[in-house]
C-alpha cells in the first residue's frame, strides 16, 4: 500500500478528514477581505502562540536540519538557531505591528514611502513566499518519498499536500489557518520527538552516541570551517534584518487582541520552536552514527522514520506521517493567504482595479492563493536541496528590511533611498550568486570572480554564506543613507499619521480601522524620545519591554547551556 500498512492510512486519513473540517467550520467567520487577511484580531495569547509556533515551524526545517548536521555535525543547529539571538527582539518589534493596525507590511510600506514602494515590496514579499512554500514543499517531499521507501514519489507528494491545504485555506483565509493551528502545533511537536527517543537507543544514548562519533568537531555547537562564530554572528544579524519584512509577520504579530498578544504569542512560539530544533539535531547526530556515506542527507530524516518506527509499535508511520503533514500545512496555508494578501491588497486594489465591492476582493484573494501556491511548486521542483532553498530565502527576505528599520527611526528616510537600497542589495545578492534557467547559466559568480576574492572570504573555492551577506547588506544601508540625504523628503503629514499610531497602544476592544488610521476620539501618544532630534523616532523603553527583553535573553542562554550539557556530558 505505497510503502504504508493500513494501520497507518487508517491514521492518515482520520487526521486529514478531522483538520479539514476545523478548517471549513472556520470559513463562516470570513465576512470581509480584511478578516479573510488578517482574522477577527480577537486571538488570545495561547493561540497566538500556536499561530507562530505553527507558522514558523514545519517539517522542511527538520530535513534541514538533520541534514547538515549529518554532514556538519552539532554545528548544524545553526541552520534553525540562527533565529535565536534575534528572538528577544520580538518582544521589542511586535507592539508596532500591532499599533500599525494594518493588514499587511505593505501598508506601512505604503504609510512610510508611497504606494511605489509598497507595490515593490509586494512583489518582494511574495517572491519571499513562494521560496518559502516551495522549500516547505520540497522538504516535505523528500521525508514522504523517504519513509515510503521510495513507493511515494517526492513530486506526487508535493501535489497531495498542496491540494489538502488548498482546500480550507481558499476557503476560510487566516481564520482556517488559526483554527488548525492548535492541532498542528501539538502535531508538529509529535514529529520533532518521535523519532528521537528510539534513535538514541538505537546507538546505546548520548554515551554511545559520543563514542561511535570519532572527530570531536561533529560534536562542537561551533566547528572548524564552515558555521563559525563569524558565521552565526552575520546570519543572525540577516535574520533580525528580514525578519520584519517577513509577510507573515504582520498576521503573526497583529492578529491578536492588543499587543501584548503579539509580544506573547511571538516570542513564547518561537521559543517552541528552538526547543523542537533540538530534537532534530540530535536526530540528525544519531543518524551520523547509524549511517554512513548516504549521499542525499536531505532523506535522512524519512529514512530514520521508516528503519525505526515500524518495529515499535503499528500506527506510528501513519502518526509521523500525519504529523509531518500537519507542519507544513499548517506554514502553508497561512503563507498562502499572506501572500494573496499582498497581492490583492497591495497591487491589486491599489493599481488594477480600484473601487470595487468587498465581495470582489475576497474573490480575487482566493484565486491569487490558488495561483501563489502553483508557482511555490514550480519551485519545489527547480530546487537541487532543501539546505541550499532555505539559504535562498534568509537572502531574498532582507532585500526590504534595510527600508523598513531605517524608515521606522529615521524620519530623514525617502522614497528615492528605500527603492535604491532595495534594488542595489538585489542586484548584489544576484551578482555574487548563481543565475541559472534549468541547465541554462546565465551568470556565475563563483566561476569568474570568487578566485579573485581574499581566503577568508571563501569557503571551498566560493564565496561564504556570510561575506555574500555582507555585501548586500552594508550596500543597502549605505546607499539607502547617502540617497536619502540628497533626495526629497518624505511629507511631513504622512509621516505625523504612521509615528502618531506607532506611539499610541491598541485600547481594549478597539474597533476596526483603515490602516494606520486611530479611531475616532482616540489620542495620540506622547513622543518619548531617545534621541532629541526631530528626525529620530527612536523610542525610550519601557519596564514591559525591558523586562521581556532581558527574560528572552535569559530564555536564550538556558537553551544554548542545556543543549551545550546534553552534547558534552
Amino acid at each position: 500500500m505505497l510503502g504504508l500498512k493500513l494501520v497507518d492510512w487508517v491514521v492518515i486519513v482520520a487526521y486529514l478528514f478531522g483538520i479539514t473540517l476545523i478548517g471549513l467550520w472556520a470559513t463562516k467567520k470570513v465576512r470581509s477581505a480584511a478578516s479573510f487577511f488578517i482574522g477577527d484580531r480577537k486571538v488570545g495569547k495561547i493561540m497566538m502562540a500556536f499561530l507562530m509556533f505553527g507558522t514558523g515551524t514545519h517539517s522542511d526545517q527538520a530535513v534541514s536540519v538533520a541534514a547538515k548536521t549529518y554532514r556538519s555535525g552539532a554545528s548544524g543547529i545553526w541552520y534553525q538557531w540562527l533565529w535565536l539571538f534575534v528572538t528577544p527582539f520580538f518582544w521589542l518589534i511586535a507592539p508596532f505591528f500591532r499599533r500599525m493596525r494594518a493588514v499587511t507590511t505593505g501598508d506601512y510600506f505604503e504609510v512610510r514611502y508611497g504606494r511605489s514602494v509598497s507595490g515593490l515590496y509586494a512583489i518582494m514579499g511574495m517572491m519571499q513566499l513562494l521560496v518559502a512554500i516551495g522549500v516547505m514543499l520540497k522538504g516535505s517531499g523528500a521525508m514522504v518519498e523517504a519513509v515510503s521507501g521510495g513507493a511515494i514519489g517526492s513530486n506526487l507528494a508535493i501535489i497531495a499536500m498542496t491540494v489538502m491545504f488548498v482546500i480550507y485555506g481558499v476557503a476560510g483565509g487566516l481564520s482556517a489557518a488559526i483554527a488548525t493551528k492548535f492541532v498542528q502545533g501539538l502535531l508538529t511537536v509529535v514529529l520533532s520527538f518521535l523519532i528521537l527517543p528510539f534513535a538514541l537507543a538505537e546507538v546505546g544514548g548520548m554515551s554511545g552516541l559520543r563514542q561511535s562519533i570519532s572527530d570531536p568537531a561533529m560534536l562542537s555547537l561551533v566547528a572548524p570551517g564552515e558555521i563559525t562564530f563569524f558565521f552565526i554572528t552575520v546570519i543572525a544579524f540577516n535574520a533580525l534584518v528580514g525578519w520584519v519584512t517577513m509577510p507573515e509577520t504582520m498576521a503573526n504579530c497583529a492578529a491578536g487582541k492588543t499587543e501584548m498578544e503579539g509580544r506573547m504569542g511571538v516570542t513564547v512560539g518561537i521559543f517552541g520552536k528552538r526547543v523542537c530544533t533540538i530534537a532534530w539535531m540530535l536526530t540528525g547526530l544519531c543518524a551520523v552514527a547509524m549511517y554512513a556515506g548516504v549521499e542525499d542527507a536531505d532523506l535522512i530524516y524519512g529514512r530514520m522514520a521508516r528503519d525505526l518506527l515500524p518495529g515499535i509499535a503499528p500506527g506510528l508511520v501513519g502518526l509521523f506521517i500525519a504529523s509531518m503533514l500537519a507542519s507544513i500545512m499548517s506554514t502553508c496555508d497561512s503563507l498562502m493567504v499572506i501572500a494573496s494578501a499582498l497581492f490583492t491588497e497591495n497591487i491589486y486594489r491599489k493599481f488594477l482595479v480600484v473601487g470595487k465591492a468587498d465581495k470582489h476582493y475576497t474573490l480575487i484573494g482566493r484565486i491569487a492563493s490558488v495561483l501563489i501556491v502553483l508557482c511555490g511548486i514550480l519551485f519545489a521542483f527547480s530546487l537541487e536541496s532543501v539546505v541550499r532553498g532555505l539559504e535562498i530565502f534568509w537572502m531574498v527576505s532582507a532585500m526590504m528590511g534595510i527600508a523598513f528599520w531605517v524608515g521606522l527611526f529615521w524620519r530623514r528616510t525617502t522614497v528615492a533611498g528605500a527603492w535604491a537600497a532595495t534594488l542595489t542589495s538585489f542586484g548584489v545578492l544576484l551578482l555574487t550568486s548563481k543565475i541559472a534557467f534549468g541547465s541554462y547559466v546565465l551568470w556565475n559568480f563563483n566561476e569568474h570572480l570568487a578566485g579573485k576574492l581574499p581566503a577568508f572570504m571563501l569557503w571551498q573555492g566560493e564565496i561564504s554564506l556570510p561575506w555574500q551577506m555582507i555585501s548586500y547588506l552594508s550596500t543597502g544601508f549605505v546607499v539607502l543613507v547617502v540617497v536619502s540625504l540628497f533626495t526629497r523628503r518624505t511629507p511631513k503629514d504622512r509621516l505625523d499619521r504612521l509615528y502618531a499610531c506607532l506611539r499610541t497602544p491598541i485600547g481594549a476592544d478597539e474597533p476596526e480601522a483603515k490602516p494606520f488610521t486611530l479611531p475616532a476620539g482616540v489620542q495620540p501618544g506622547p513622543r518619548n524620545v531617545l534621541i532629541q532630534h526631530p528626525d529620530f523616532e527612536i523610542p525610550r523603553p519601557t519596564l514591559i519591554g525591558v523586562g521581556g527583553f532581558l527574560a528572552a535573553w535569559l530564555g536564550v542562554g538556558l537553551l544554548i547551556g542545556v543543549v551545550y550539557w546534553i552534547i558534552q556530558w
